[in-house]
């Protein structure tokens, strides 16, 4: 299929900015990170087939939202488990009952913090705890992440599923960490911040330069760790390198999308 340039370009642009949002949101619905990502991949294969007929709907991320909660009713019903997922089901009904609402308020939750905070969890490896956040809501595809770990495509997969499975086996709960939790997860916490932030900053891709929405979004989630967490310095610290570079992202790129070296930048920018 062969979709309008503008459009395959309109929903990359979704993709990128509301993917980790929205799995958040199908993940603490489900309890099941899998089926969250398959009913996602759903609803963007039902999204490239429906709005090439009718162009973008006024709130892409809700539209998205609504038809991943439809996907997840129907793989429900055909698991052979149905009876022990009347409750899941239930709760999806609500929810799909309240959908015009919530897209007349324009929200889709922001909880993309708390996921993290949930991945992060003692129960995996540090290498592991990243990868999986990184490749869920970081936007970050497997290959990039194997990149910043000095790590081959394949393994990083294989380190990504075996994560997945993990948290399936360990019944370890999408649940949002106590507060004193926080701390003992908060390195790798930081850890996912940065390397989103700096995959914004210097794009693995060989399509741009930087990706201005990792970086936004990077800055965004560790001012809200910072207010969460006022006393932790290493926040802070984070927050102020962030916001160094970030400083001189205009002054970084010329005109036709190339690199300025530091010694030429305009300091005025």
């Amino acid at each position: 299929m062969m979709l309008p340039h503008a459009l395959k370009d309109d929903i990359e642009r979704v993709v990128r900015e509301e993917w980790g949002r929205i799995l958040a949101v199908m993940v603490k619905t489900l309890s099941d990170f899998q089926l969250a990502e398959d009913c996602m991949q759903d609803a963007l294969i039902s999204a490239f087939s429906h709005w090439e007929r009718t162009g973008l709907p006024r709130s892409p991320a809700a539209w998205l939202l609504q038809v991943a909660r439809r996907k997840a009713i129907d793989r429900l019903r055909r698991d052979k488990g149905f009876a022990a997922k009347r409750a899941e089901l239930s709760y999806l009904y609500d929810l799909e009952n309240s959908f015009e609402d919530e897209e007349e308020r324009g929200v889709i939750p922001d909880e993309c913090l708390q996921m993290i905070f949930k991945c992060c969890h003692s129960a995996l490896a540090e290498k592991s705890r990243v990868a999986l956040t990184l490749r869920s809501l970081g936007g970050l595809s497997t290959d990039q992440i194997a990149a910043a770990f000095l790590d081959t495509g394949e393994a990083m997969q294989r380190r990504i599923t075996r994560a997945k499975q993990k948290i399936v086996r360990a019944g370890i709960a999408y649940k949002v960490p106590e507060a004193n939790d926080l701390p003992d997860r908060l390195s790798s916490v930081l850890r996912t911040l940065y390397l989103i932030f700096n995959e914004g900053y210097l794009a693995s891709s060989e399509d741009a330069l930087t990706r201005v929405d990792l970086s936004n979004e990077a800055i965004r989630l560790t001012r809200i760790a910072a207010l969460l967490m006022p006393e932790e310095c290493e926040v802070q610290g984070l927050l102020a390198l962030m916001l160094l570079h970030d400083s001189r992202r205009t002054a970084r790129v010329g005109k036709d999308g190339e690199l300025i070296p530091l010694e030429q930048q305009n300091r005025a920018r």
